[in-house]
């Protein structure tokens, strides 16, 4: 075992957690993400969705907080290793990494509107 492997699942619950504290603190996006999320899953309860939609809107935001921590973790790479200085590729790959954020949030937002959208015609039938 290297000096790098946790020894249990409690260190390395302990570890993960302090990842999401440290996304939480540090990173804006992840912020408002999660704020949307909030009110993404209230107005599922309010529209009484049934498990299963339930189920895909939660992940379908659970991914785009994924997304936005991976890219994160690129962006603090990239960082260090140009030491903060402007660099064309990292330039581009920040882009990239912002990219991915945008495509999963605008298809979570899809998936949310398509759901409720179904919901809110169903009680004015």
């Amino acid at each position: 075992m290297n000096k790098f492997q946790s020894r249990s699942f409690q260190k390395s619950l302990m570890y993960a957690l302090n990842g999401v504290r440290l996304a939480f603190r540090s990173q804006r996006n992840f912020r408002k993400h999660l704020v949307i999320m909030a009110l993404t899953l209230t107005i599922a309860y309010f529209l009484k969705v049934n498990l299963v939609e339930f189920c895909i809107i939660l992940f379908a935001n659970a991914f785009v907080l994924v997304c936005e921590m991976f890219n994160s973790v690129v962006e603090f790479v990239i960082d260090a290793y140009y030491k903060n200085k402007w660099a064309k590729l990292a330039k581009l790959s920040k882009d990239i990494g912002a990219g991915a954020v945008l495509i999963s949030a605008t298809v979570s937002a899809i998936i949310s509107l398509l759901i409720y959208a179904s919901k809110i015609y169903d009680l004015y039938l």
